[in-house]
Formats: structure tokens, C-alpha cells, sequence
């Protein structure tokens, strides 16, 4: 199922949602022009390597701090290709500006960056021992996700399944989701304990990303004086 739009109504301008979409797409179009060998160094010195971090976390000199704790948000700003990069910004385009409405823009940002944190932290965990650069800023977005589906579980989604259109409610569709996602995590799972990389998908980061923002949006406070006037 693919979202194509929701009915939400908001009633402030979306500012930080757009900066970010416009950041994500920006830097993978300076990705796109780099060749290969670049792209590859570019990736994984900027990308989240798991095993980096429990090199670090074993006393190796070879990667100082900086090197496994800035890769945790570049990370979340990077892309594996376009069809990567469009996908994530048109679930944050739907339903980002409506979670921003409900925080204000500064905590929306904050809230966005941590869960970015927490998904990449889950999937670190899961991989410890990894070689693979994991990118991509679905993490941060299901956390954003992970308060939709809190705040307004009876929005309608328009959403785009094989060859039919048809409004459902966002508790199913992002639901479904979620537990696609979990289910495609508890299969890599045994590729996993052979210590073998596993690359695609980043699932996990999905599944911590959704669960941080499930719980944060109980803990971050609806901004003050919405207006009653929508903006569209």
C-alpha cells in the first residue's frame, strides 16, 4: 500500500517539513555527482557502519569518537538512489506537516532528529557487527509515522494498492506497515546470527523509529495558540 495523500487539515505552514525535504533531496543530488569510488568513500564515512561503532566500543584506535558518533545524523541525510530518497520524502511530505503543526517547528525538529537517533540505534543493535553503511531517513520518518498514527489514527489516507485507489483509515495503512516492517526484521533475524552483513532494507531502524515516535509524542506538548483557521 502507498500513500498518495491524507485529509488531515493543518493550520500552520509546514517550514521545517520542507527544509528537510529539501536538504534530503539536495544532498543526494551532490551523491549523484560524485563517481563511484567517491560515492562509496562518501557513503561510508558519512553512513552509519555498525561495526565502526563496536570497534570503537573495543578500545580500537583506528576510529576516534567523532568517526562513530557523527555518522548516527549524517546518516539519516543520505540516500542509496532516487527511487530511496523520493520514496522517504513523499511519506514525510504527507505526513510530516501535520506533526509539525501539532509540535511547533523547533520541536518538530528535535523530535525528527531523535527518532532518526533511536531507529539507527535499534538497527546498530540488531547488526552490531556489520560492515554494510546503513543511510537513509526512513528511520527518523516512521518516527514521525509512529505519531500519526497516535494523534490521528482515524485520518483518511488515499492510498494507491496494485490497480485500486480508495481512502483507508491511517491506523490501518500505517499499521500495516509497521508490522510488514517487524515481520521482514524477525526474517533477517537468522541471517543475522550467522554474523553474515544483510544488506536492502534497513527494517529494524523502521521498527525503532516507529516505536520511538509512538512513545515521544506522548512525551513532547502540543504547541500553544493553534489557529482555527486551516491552512491548505
Amino acid at each position: 500500500m502507498f500513500p498518495i495523500r491524507d485529509d488531515q487539515p493543518r493550520y500552520s505552514t509546514p517550514y521545517v517539513n520542507g527544509f528537510l525535504i529539501g536538504l534530503n533531496i539536495l544532498i543526494y543530488l551532490f551523491q549523484s555527482l560524485l563517481d563511484p569510488p567517491s560515492y562509496e568513500l562518501f557513503a561510508r564515512q558519512f553512513g552509519m557502519v555498525p561495526s565502526h561503532l563496536a570497534a570503537f566500543l573495543a578500545g580500537s584506535p583506528k576510529y576516534p569518537l567523532a568517526a562513530v558518533v557523527i555518522p548516527f545524523f549524517t546518516s539519516m541525510f543520505l540516500h542509496a538512489g532516487w527511487m530511496h530518497v523520493l520514496g522517504n520524502m513523499w511519506f514525510l511530505y504527507i505526513f510530516g506537516d501535520n506533526i509539525e503543526d501539532y509540535l511547533g517547528h523547533f520541536k518538530y525538529l528535535v523530535f525528527y532528529v531523535l527518532a532518526g537517533l533511536f531507529a539507527m540505534g535499534t538497527q546498530v543493535a540488531i547488526y552490531p557487527h556489520s560492515n554494510l553503511p546503513t543511510v537513509g531517513a526512513s528511520g527518523a520518518i516512521a518516527g514521525v509515522l509512529g505519531a500519526y498514527f497516535i494523534l490521528y489514527p482515524r485520518a483518511r489516507v488515499l492510498t494507491w494498492f496494485f490497480v485500486f485507489v480508495f481512502y483507508i483509515p491511517a491506523w490501518i495503512m500505517l499499521g500495516y506497515w509497521f508490522v510488514l516492517q517487524f515481520l521482514s526484521g524477525a526474517v533477517t533475524l537468522s541471517v543475522a546470527r550467522t554474523g553474515r552483513d544483510v544488506g536492502g532494507v534497513a527494517v529494524w531502524a523502521h521498527v525503532g523509529g516507529f516505536v520511538a515516535g509512538l512513545v515521544m509524542i506522548k512525551v513532547f506538548s502540543e504547541r500553544q495558540r493553534r489557529s482555527p483557521y486551516a491552512y491548505r
